[in-house]
């Protein structure tokens, strides 16, 4: 059987004057729902506000993806400025941008040092942290420990170099903290006006959506001596899939990071068998699938297993 045609976009990209209507609809979504949480709700039931923020603060998170990757119009000035308010107080979006930005080489995905969203380490770091620095790091590579874990060990490493460079007079990482405290002002301006929602739910709502976001990045990539086999497909069309908008299509997304995120699965539908052999076949169903394998069990070592020691 032949294969189906290629959608018209797939070698096209974006118009250059086009607008995407339903991603700015869902921008509104979220702002929407999270001031309805924080104001509303929160006013009746804080138990059902934090959980309903986070999901909001999640789908904002994936819309701050888009964004960066140039979506959903022709002028980025106004994109970013559609996500300036942060919903997400523990990543700053300028940050996001850079370090996701030099992610996408992907002759350099898994690498300890020049890919900024690893999680694998350096063999000779490895040997030399403690017994217990190493239990915590085994225990973060299960799926369960990096959604309850991986926000705190990925902020405080983040915002321990992030301080350091800023401290060693990087203006632009300084710059780029100064504008996100911004954002969060705008936030707790909101609660503190209008909201029901006091300032540690809003953190805690924030650390619930970090943890729900730790699902999609637990295994995006894989360590393989073929850059093109590193990146996942997870074939699941749920919740979580819209909450992510299609990004566990991971290697459709690498490959055509400029198609927008619901031009994706007809993308992958129509070069499936393509998609699979090159990324050698690194697929889920589901992520049902994920959590039944990985749930308690680690994936991955935490030292990359394809390299030596390397100085740095």
């Amino acid at each position: 059987m032949s294969a189906r045609p290629a959608p018209r976009f797939l070698h096209s990209g974006t118009s250059p004057g086009q607008i995407e209507w339903l991603t700015l609809a869902l921008i509104v979504l979220s702002y929407g729902v999270f001031g309805w949480a924080t104001s509303v709700l929160a006013g009746v039931s804080l138990v059902l506000a934090i959980p309903v923020a986070a999901v909001a603060v999640v789908l904002y998170s994936s819309l701050q993806h888009e964004v960066l990757h140039g979506h959903p119009t022709p002028w980025q000035w106004f994109n970013e400025a559609l996500v300036f308010p942060a919903l997400m107080v523990f990543v700053p979006y300028i940050r996001f941008r850079e370090t996701h930005l030099a992610h996408h080489r992907d002759e350099y995905l898994t690498d300890p040092y020049d890919d900024p969203e690893s999680n694998y380490f350096d063999p000779a770091v490895w040997v030399q942290l403690t017994p217990k620095q190493r239990a915590v790091l085994r225990a973060n590579n299960t799926l369960l420990g990096r959604m309850l874990l991986g926000p705190v060990i990925s902020t405080l490493g983040f915002c321990s170099t992030e301080l350091r460079a800023i401290w060693d007079g990087d203006r632009a990482i300084g710059f780029a903290w100064a504008m996100h405290g911004l954002g969060v002002a705008l936030v707790v301006a909101w609660l503190w006006f209008w909201g029901h929602m006091p300032v540690w739910a809003y953190v805690a709502a924030g650390y619930l959506a970090f943890c729900v976001l730790k699902i999609r990045t637990f295994l995006e990539h894989r360590a393989h001596a073929r850059p093109s086999a590193r990146t996942v497909i997870v074939e699941d069309r749920g919740l979580l899939s819209l909450l992510f908008l299609n990004n566990n299509l991971h290697v459709v997304h690498h490959m055509h990071p400029k198609i927008a995120w619901y031009r994706l699965p007809a993308l992958y539908r129509a070069r499936q068998a393509q998609y699979l052999a090159r990324n050698g076949g690194y697929r889920y169903a589901s992520y049902r699938d994920v959590f039944a394998r990985y749930l308690l069990r680690a994936k991955d070592p935490v030292p990359h297993p394809l390299m030596g020691p390397k100085q740095k």
